[in-house]
């Protein structure tokens, strides 16, 4: 496994990471090893835009109706 070391962290920053750790009872590199994981699987801006662009061919033009006035006499008949 690769190691990683990231130096000149804002005290504040720290003070925060270790908060969110505790909370989440894990330790300081476990929570910001989760962090970090989390921030990597996140789509890239090109990924979200692909994905956007994919649904939009699928759809097309289609319109669909408002919901708000069935579910507004759907909340009137309880």
């Amino acid at each position: 496994m690769a190691q990683l070391l990231v130096r000149d962290l804002d005290p504040a920053v720290v003070a925060r990471l270790k908060d969110k750790a505790r909370q989440n009872r894990r330790s300081l590199q476990g929570e910001v090893k989760a962090i970090l994981e989390e921030a990597a699987e996140r789509a890239t801006r090109e990924e979200a835009l692909a994905m956007i662009d994919k649904w939009q061919r699928k759809w097309g033009d289609r319109v669909f109706s408002d919901s708000t006035q069935m579910i507004r006499e759907d909340r009137d008949q309880r």
